[in-house]
């Protein structure tokens, strides 16, 4: 045996060590067993969920070093050489390392629910993204650091991440495009699972936004896929953060309309309009002479978004037109011509 790796043979320090060992397992595994059962009993109530958290705080984070101390001060107590005093502070800082990781995430994590989710401005989804963001961060500056203290040049390793970075990036730009819409997606939404969207002549509901690409189910039913550089790089318009919808409609009535009916027309419409409910009439004016008809235009509102329910009131307010038109002897008009006949005598005599 090499002095570097020796130990101390001698009686008193093995029974020493060994009891150091037991009482200190024996106190950390009780204090376990007692916070578990008290941990068990808070993990139903809802109200309790702060104190959950800072349980899971002790048993992720507080045990594991109470159980490695209690290992390394019984091992410390054979005086043992320094190879193994080396390996030990080796030991402790990569677990106060793990355990520092650890602790930041889980603040992380319960920062973003409790300021960001519960009040609405983060998704579950948007919180996944931006944490899987963040882990990859702390890991590497952790890596780092415990590097950096056990001696190793991180100066050049980071120098040699930089260039292999910029290299990796430039292979896989397609993809790190993708990734970076992606969390602009998520941080600036401009649409989120559900919604209703128009991209080009293409349309349907969001179904799944993922890393590389998000998923729109069509109304015919196929699944429509666009990357995610591509949907941002689109106009794209969501239906579901209307809130009113602006419904412009044009009648036509015939040339034979009086112009005393022709003014009572307006108000009709208006009249109809308003009696409808999560409606917001605008204007109706008799805007224009067509071709064959007396145009008279209308703009009204519809408040929300549901399409069904604007077709719905759109239809309720055109049986009422028809029905008013009847009742006043108003007559709609549709294409006609007027051809005017004169026979052959009537243009020589118009002739001569």
């Amino acid at each position: 045996m090499t002095p570097l790796l020796a130990v101390s043979l001698n009686t008193e320090h093995w029974i020493g060590a060994t009891l150091t060992l037991l009482i200190g397992l024996g106190i950390t595994g009780g204090l376990h067993y007692l916070l578990r059962r008290r941990f068990d009993q808070l993990a139903g109530a809802e109200e309790a969920s702060a104190r959950r958290t800072a349980w899971r705080a002790v048993f992720e984070i507080a045990f594991p070093l109470a159980y490695f101390s209690v290992v390394s001060i019984a091992v410390r107590a054979l005086e043992p050489g320094p190879s193994v005093i080396r390996t030990l502070e080796v030991a402790a800082a990569a677990l106060l390392t793990f355990l520092a990781i650890r602790f930041i995430l889980m603040a992380l994590q319960i920062a973003m629910e409790k300021f960001y989710v519960g009040k609405g401005k983060l998704t579950r989804e948007m919180t996944s993204g931006l944490m899987l963001i963040a882990r990859i961060l702390v890991w590497v500056f952790g890596i780092l650091f415990l590097l950096d203290n056990l001696g190793f040049q991180v100066s050049s390793l980071v120098a040699g991440l930089g260039i292999g970075g910029v290299a990796l990036a430039l292979s896989v730009q397609t993809v790190l495009g993708d990734l970076l819409s992606y969390y602009a997606i998520l941080l600036d939404r401009p649409f989120k699972l559900g919604d209703f969207l128009i991209i080009g002549d293409l349309l349907g509901t969001v179904e799944h936004i993922g890393i590389k690409t998000t998923r729109i189910r069509s109304l015919s039913g196929e699944e429509l896929i666009f990357s995610n550089t591509d949907l941002l790089n689109s106009r794209v318009r969501n239906y579901m953060t209307m809130q009113r919808r602006r419904v412009v409609f044009k009648l036509g009535v015939t040339y034979d309309t009086p112009a005393e009916k022709l003014e009572k027309i307006p108000g009709m419409i208006e009249s109809i309009i308003r009696d409808q409910q999560d409606t917001q009439f605008d204007r109706c004016h008799f805007s224009a002479y067509g071709d064959f008809n007396l145009i008279v235009e209308t703009v009204y509102y519809v408040i929300g978004a549901d399409y069904v329910k604007y077709m719905d009131l759109q239809q309720a307010i055109n049986l009422r037109i028809k029905r008013a038109f009847e009742a006043e002897g108003i007559e709609f008009a549709f294409p006609t011509q007027t051809i005017h006949l004169r026979n052959e005598s009537e243009l020589t005599e118009g002739g001569s």
